[in-house]
């Protein structure tokens, strides 16, 4: 029996069916999945050791699993459990949505500002709070990270791979990752970095993104980007003007400076955000 079906073979065992491939990644793939033990929808991401960097065994996939088994909330997808292989390969089951917000994105164009780009946005600050809160980071804020329910009202933040604890300053991170589009300039420059402002920087970009369906900034010369970036922000020419307070909130998560940037808490504070305006 190949590797791959005695892997199938226990799963299904277990009660698990395996359905199509949602996504891949370097070392993963996800599929979907169903089980007689949990209700609804179920993705299953199979991680094969065999093919992994070093790097990424040791240190990167022990970090996911010890904070994926550490966190709990509303709106971070939720794991059910751990199965691992004899043939190097680990299952780790969690609950499916039906789709991602790129995916929303590009199928709308943009969101409406108010009230859709606003609540989805209030969640991902809401998940994004609660790790910070814990001394995490997830370092890899994307739209594509963030899963949305069928009715696209419930956004569940998703992919762990580049998260650790990080105390704050100085606790300065020295690993550059996460997708170049929404890394902030001192990550692209290769400074020791704050992670928890690198995290607002890139809940900056998402909200961009969410509200004009365009990247802020061109990645396609990363070399150049953080003198774009240092100008500030533009907005495409056509586009419907938007709220003010919306304005605001995305210019001061933009800031070239990380320490001009706003904590997550004070984000989650902010009265557009909550609806008072």
């Amino acid at each position: 029996m190949s590797k791959t079906a005695a892997g199938k073979k226990l799963l299904h065992d277990l009660g698990y069916r395996l359905g199509q491939t949602l996504g891949e990644g370097s070392y993963s793939k996800v599929k979907a999945a169903t089980s007689n033990k949990y209700k609804g929808p179920l993705a299953i991401k199979v991680v094969d050791r065999r093919r992994a960097s070093p790097d990424f065994v040791h240190k990167f996939l022990p970090r996911e699993l010890s904070i994926l088994q550490m966190i709990r909330h509303p709106n971070i997808v939720r794991v059910f459990e751990f199965i691992e292989v004899c043939n190097g390969k680990l299952y780790i089951v969690m609950e499916a949505a039906s789709t991602d917000l790129l995916q929303l994105v590009q199928q709308l164009g943009k969101l409406p500002c108010v009230p859709e780009a606003r609540d989805i946005f209030a969640q991902i600050v809401g998940a994004v709070r609660y790790l910070h809160d814990r001394n995490l980071v997830h370092r890899d804020l994307k739209c594509e990270n963030v899963l949305l329910t069928a009715d696209g009202r419930r956004a569940k933040l998703t992919d762990f791979g580049f998260s650790k604890e990080a105390n704050g300053y100085p606790d300065l991170s020295t690993t550059y990752c996460g997708s170049a589009a929404y890394a902030s300039p001192e990550v692209l420059l290769g400074i020791p970095y704050d992670a928890k402002k690198y995290d607002m920087w890139s809940l900056g970009v998402v909200l961009y993104v969410m509200v004009t369906g365009c990247m802020p900034f061109d990645d396609t010369h990363i070399h150049s980007m953080p003198r774009r970036q240092k100008k500030g922000v533009l907005y495409p020419e056509g586009l419907p003007s938007l709220p003010e307070p919306c304005r605001a909130l995305i210019a001061q998560l933009l800031q070239f400076s990380p320490a001009s940037r706003p904590g997550v808490g004070q984000v989650a504070k902010n009265s557009w955000l909550k609806g008072d305006i």
